[in-house]
């Protein structure tokens, strides 16, 4: 199983940003998917994912700043963050699971990984 990030860099304060996960050896449809951040200095934090259900789950402090969606046909999974803030720095990372139903924010409980992008934002 491979899971391949794209799309961080460099942006500006108030502007949008789109993710990519591309999987292989690994399906997106029918099984639960995570966006996992990281900045410097802190826990990693559940920000968005799809379930096995197919139905988004935001955390509540992306909420209205954050779309997630999956594209089957390609087997990759977008992650759209918009009015981004020096605060939404981190690495960002994709994650996903055969073995959950709907999903779970614990992230003990997602087996395979991506390596991450990194999305910088400055003031």
């Amino acid at each position: 199983v491979q899971l391949v990030e794209s799309g961080g860099g460099l942006v500006q304060a108030g502007e949008t940003l789109r993710l990519s996960c591309a999987a292989s050896g690994f399906t997106f449809d029918g099984n639960a998917m995570i966006w996992v951040r990281q900045a410097p200095g802190k826990e990693r934090e559940a920000v968005a994912g799809i379930g096995s259900d197919g139905t988004p789950n935001i955390a509540t402090f992306m909420k209205g700043r954050v779309t997630v969606s999956s594209d089957n046909a390609k087997n990759t999974v977008h992650l759209e963050m918009r009015y981004l803030s020096p605060e939404d720095t981190a690495v960002y990372c994709c994650a996903g699971e055969t073995q959950m139903l709907g999903f779970s924010r614990f992230l003990g409980a997602w087996t395979y990984w991506g390596q991450g992008t990194q999305v910088t934002v400055s003031t």
